[in-house]
């Protein structure tokens, strides 16, 4: 399908409501809209990041391995 290899995503028609009389199911619109690009980090979130990526943190780990992590290795290396 076309879409799936287009850059960005579709962006829906909110759920229906009243505003001001008029309900927003009467007007159905699918938007192609590329991502919203990142923000640049200052440098306290670049430390903080560099640092996290050097202790292995990730997005989806368990909290008991996020939690001895961020003691035994983010700790030590943010009082440095």
């Amino acid at each position: 399908m076309l879409l799936k290899s287009a850059p960005g995503y579709i962006k829906h028609s909110p759920k229906s409501h009243k505003l001001e009389g008029i309900t927003t199911t009467d007007h159905h619109a699918f938007v192609l809209s590329k991502y919203p690009r990142a923000y640049p980090m200052n440098a306290p979130q670049r430390k903080v990041a560099s640092i996290a990526k050097e202790c292995g943190i990730k997005k989806g780990m368990s909290r008991h391995d996020l939690v001895s992590k961020m003691i035994d290795c983010v700790g030590p290396k943010m009082s440095k």
